[in-house]
């Protein structure tokens, strides 16, 4: 249909038809092969994704990645430079090739975690398509999906999922579920007659059914009127596509990191290359050799100040994380996000099928005298009656196995185990009323001993269902449930646990008193009566049959909670996480789940979707922080409540599985779908995937975000305190010594290289799988705004820094003076290279064995070590061992020394290098308790402060929609 047509809920069913220029017949084959040409197949448009070549170049594009590649290509022209003016200098350019080694190492490893997470969802979509059963040339026929065409005749019978939009022109007692398109858990009723207005929801189009719903019960003909991108679903899936690809907060941080570390490096480098050209000019000219030279210490700064391993290390924690969600039912699709879960302090979940199961269980059963719980959720078969707290026989019970009986007889709905769960085939309201039997210990025997004889649909005006059955002493019974007011107002009799009796007006009173007990905890409430009919029954109809009934119970249920959601949220909220819950249901029903479900606290607030359209954006944005539940919405609302939230500075993670979530999940900061019930639309929106559609697994994800942000925090923090004492050293040799002494500087571009990449690059590694501090789900989110180092972290890297930059050269000056000293002035007379070879690997392992020691300081940024513990984190006890053996494989092993330009040391140097090496430990210990002392301070000046009353938000809210 095109656009300006009118739309065909608006019409008459013939008239929709006549647009579409089809006939009861339906389309003749060739028709329908030129419509698929002209419209296309009936598919949605699949995003196209990255080809291979393109996921790996774009890992070349982080700031740090960009810093690396311009130091290569430096020190690649440069050595290409030296080669080209010396003759005899005719080396290798180790210090390019060995960074760009690291960065591809690096872009490998980003590529191969993206690539195998688009491999797991290809895994997890449906490959079979579904099949249409359509009337062509007035023919049924059976047809893929994709061959649907506009005007094509669809047949309707319970259980087809709809290939595309139609437009109802038969009903008979048609329901469909839309759950995973509008949110709303209970079928829905359709039918063919009946023209709406234009502008009416989605979810109450009842002459409409749309792709991606089901029929749950009845059958009919409708004329499909869109398909593919035009259907609702289509509409929903193009407007994901338009969205861009959002940044992260963790990737946000790390490009500030970037930019503040190249600026910081740039800075540096000149105004080095700026003394030494000052210096140098003054002293013995500027010669283009001397210039030369002076840059190579410029670079040789560059390289000390660039942390080589950083993005590796980076990359290689967070696929090590995901290895480890994996295990734990979640799949994350690109890496970022594995940080961003531990920045979340906001969890926006669809009810249906997320906190809840989407499976209808009975709850609450009442009897005359009598209220019975039922436990277990879900069509599972397993589940206990309780009276008054103490567990009960059903079976032992006759009041409550003739209601069990007669809910199991006047039901269509069967129940089966399908890979090892249990689905219900037909309404899910009798679903339900067919488990609650089956825990009472009724089997399908109980079929076969009431063999059914005659059937009463139900209707939506009579309101109740009836069957006939044949007893086992030869009575004819009819068996009805309905409304319960509707059942009562047929009743003449009760049954109670004596017999059956005239009903009283008290009895009436009382059944609908706890009707409405029922109804206020958002339960759906069922009546069920019995008629034993009279031998001569003729009249098999509404009137001939469902009069003078005897009334037996009222039955309540509900979708229930996910059973352990409810210490999901406990957990989350211990952790600073809200939990919000946005749902297409009604508020009732959503706030009786929110309260079983320990969400929803006195000061909150429940929204529905007319109060929210009422609201402007910033008028939403200033309430949305209280607002716990959301009822009655749109896909379109639940964008906008997304936007507020991030409007106000939350970091948004968004849960779901229908096709109504995916658009929200595109535009939150993290969105998490469903594996198994989530449509294919909504996984290619999200950020991360839940293999077991289990909601507790998103809090073990969110706590092992947090346990990988702080352990990048670590790691970041220790490679950048190591890369301060370099450039410290560096820096202070260049304008100190090499000034006044002509002094080579202490360490080479190799070692330091050598450092940055392995000595260092290892225990960072293993700082990366530190064990996951005890209080991580305890302390609040991490503010996004904050950058990846705190203010209190780089004071202990400077700290750091300065203490590892005046040891090394320190321990360098002195060592070189003792050794070139004349012999009449307290030295030893060593000419100045021999003295250099010496000094500098003294210089050179301290600086490697104090990094060692601050690799396990770096366990915790306020705690002592003492209170981490030495051997908890084995990772790092083996790097560190691996770090020191490499270090002196580099001493002594011949071959190495060579390249790294180093010579044996003596017992005595290793006892002044591991003293001075401790010195560190000494330092962060004392700076960490300073932190503790401050930090408890404010804790009791905080304790002692008054606590404001939050505002009494329902109140503000009625005043800003006016509702």
């Amino acid at each position: 249909m095109t656009t300006d047509s009118p739309l065909p809920h608006t019409q008459d069913a013939s008239a929709v038809m006549e647009q579409l220029q089809v006939t009861d017949e339906g389309l003749n084959h060739d028709e329908a092969q030129r419509r698929l040409e002209k419209y296309g197949p009936n598919a949605l448009e699949e995003t196209k994704g990255p080809s291979p070549i393109t996921m790996f170049l774009s890992q070349f594009k982080e700031s740090l990645v960009i810093i690396l590649i311009f130091a290569a290509i430096i020190s690649l022209v440069l050595n290409f430079y030296v080669n080209l003016t010396l003759p005899s200098h005719n080396e290798p350019p180790i210090d390019a090739i060995v960074i760009m080694i690291i960065v591809v190492i690096n872009a490998i490893l980003g590529f191969t975690q993206e690539y195998r997470a688009e491999k797991s969802i290809e895994a997890l979509q449906k490959m079979a398509a579904p099949q249409a059963h359509l009337i062509r040339e007035g023919e049924p026929i059976d047809l893929p999906a994709t061959e649907v065409v506009p005007g094509d005749i669809l047949r309707l019978e319970t259980g087809d999922r709809l290939p595309a939009d139609a437009r109802l022109i038969e009903s008979h007692n048609i329901y469909t579920n839309e759950a995973s398109l509008t949110g709303e858990s209970m079928p829905v009723k359709k039918n063919a007659t009946g023209i709406l207005t234009r502008n009416i929801p989605l979810a109450d189009q009842s002459n409409m059914v749309h792709a991606s719903t089901s029929l749950t019960s009845g059958r009919g003909l409708a004329v499909v009127t869109q398909t593919g991108m035009n259907t609702e679903i289509g509409r929903i899936a193009g407007f994901i596509q338009e969205a861009g690809e959002k940044e992260t907060p963790q990737q946000k941080r790390m490009r500030r990191l970037g930019r503040q570390l190249g600026v910081a490096i740039l800075i540096i480098c000149m105004i080095v290359l700026t003394v030494q050209v000052v210096v140098a000019w003054f002293t013995s000219g500027l010669e283009m050799g001397t210039f030369l030279d002076l840059f190579v210490i410029a670079v040789a700064l560059a390289v000390a100040a660039i942390p080589e391993g950083l993005p590796a290390v980076v990359t290689i924690t967070l696929a090590l994380g995901v290895q480890r969600m994996v295990k734990r039912n979640a799949i994350i699709r690109r890496l970022p996000a594995v940080e961003t879960l531990g920045s979340a302090d906001i969890i926006c979940s669809d009810k249906t099928g997320t906190l809840t199961k989407d499976e209808m269980t009975v709850r609450e059963i009442f009897v005359p005298g009598n209220v019975v719980t039922v436990s277990g959720a879900g069509y599972s078969p397993k589940g206990d009656f309780s009276s008054n707290g103490q567990k009960i026989d059903p079976l032992k019970n006759v009041q409550l196995a003739l209601l069990l009986r007669i809910g199991r007889l006047c039901s269509n709905a069967t129940v089966r185990q399908d890979n090892g769960g249990w689905e219900v085939v037909g309404d899910p309201t009798e679903g339900a009323l067919v488990v609650a039997a089956q825990k009472a210990g009724f089997t399908e025997k109980l079929l076969d001993e009431y063999p059914r004889i005659a059937e009463l649909p139900f209707d939506p005006e009579r309101k109740r269902m009836s069957t006939l059955h044949d007893a086992p002493n030869h009575e004819t019974i009819a068996h009805v449930k309905g409304a319960p007011e509707v059942i009562l107002e047929q009743s003449t009799h009760i049954y109670t646990g004596t017999g059956v009796h005239t009903l009283s007006k008290d009895e009436r009173a009382e059944i609908l008193s706890n009707n409405d007990k029922m109804a206020n905890k958002a339960l759906r409430v069922l009546g069920m009566a019995y008629r034993i009919c009279p031998e001569d029954l003729c009249d098999i109809s509404p009137e001939g049959v469902e009069q003078d009934l005897i009334f037996v119970g009222l039955v309540g249920m509900m979708d229930p909670p996910r059973p352990e959601v409810y210490d999901a949220i406990k957990t989350a909220r211990g952790a600073g996480i809200k939990s919000v819950m946005i749902t297409g249901d009604n508020q009732y029903t959503a706030l009786a789940v929110a309260n079983e479900l320990g969400m929803f606290e006195e000061d909150d607030a429940v929204l529905t979707g007319d109060a929210l359209d009422a609201l402007s954006d910033e008028d939403l944005t200033d309430v949305s922080s209280q607002v716990r539940v959301y009822a009655r919405v749109s896909p379109e609302h639940k964008l906008r409540i997304v936007q507020a939230l991030k409007n106000r500075g939350h970091v948004t993670a968004m849960t779901g599985d229908g096709v109504n979530d995916a658009p929200a999940l595109k535009f939150a900061d993290i969105g998490i779908s469903m594996g198994i019930t989530g449509t294919d639309v909504t996984k290619e929106a999200s950020d991360m995937i839940l293999t077991d559609d289990n909601y507790a697994s998103i809090v073990n994800a969110i706590e092992e975000g947090r346990g990988i942000g702080n352990n990048t925090r670590k790691f970041i923090s220790y490679l950048l305190s190591c890369n301060a004492g370099e450039i410290l050293v560096i820096f202070l040799a260049s304008i100190t010594l090499s000034v006044i002494f002509g002094w080579d500087l202490p360490l080479l571009a190799i070692q330091i290289l050598f450092v940055n990449l392995v000595t260092d690059g290892l225990p960072a590694l293993a700082l990366g799988m530190d064990p996951m501090e005890p209080d991580v789900m305890i302390r609040g989110p991490r503010d996004p705004n904050e950058g990846v180092i705190t203010r209190n972290v780089w004071v202990l890297i400077w700290i750091v820094g300065i203490t590892i930059g005046i040891i090394t050269l320190g321990l360098f000056a002195v060592e070189m003076l003792r050794l070139t000293l004349p012999l009449w002035a307290g030295g030893l007379g060593w000419d100045i290279q021999s003295a250099w070879l010496r000094a500098s690997t003294l210089a050179f392992t301290l600086l490697v064995m104090a990094q060692m020691v601050h690799a396990f300081n770096s366990r915790s940024g306020h705690l002592s070590l003492f209170q981490v513990g030495f051997t908890k984190n084995r990772h790092l006890i083996a790097a560190v061992s691996m770090s020191i053996i490499l270090q002196l494989v580099i001493i002594y092993f011949p071959p190495l020394s060579i390249v790294f330009s180093t010579v044996p040391l003596l017992l005595y140097d290793w006892l002044v290098i591991i003293l001075l090496a401790l010195l560190v430990f000494v330092v962060v210990e004392v700076y960490k308790f300073y932190l503790r002392y401050r930090l408890r301070k404010t804790t009791e000046v905080s304790q002692n402060s008054p606590v404001p009353k939050p505002a009494n938000l329902e109140k503000e809210l009625r005043q800003k929609s006016d509702v």
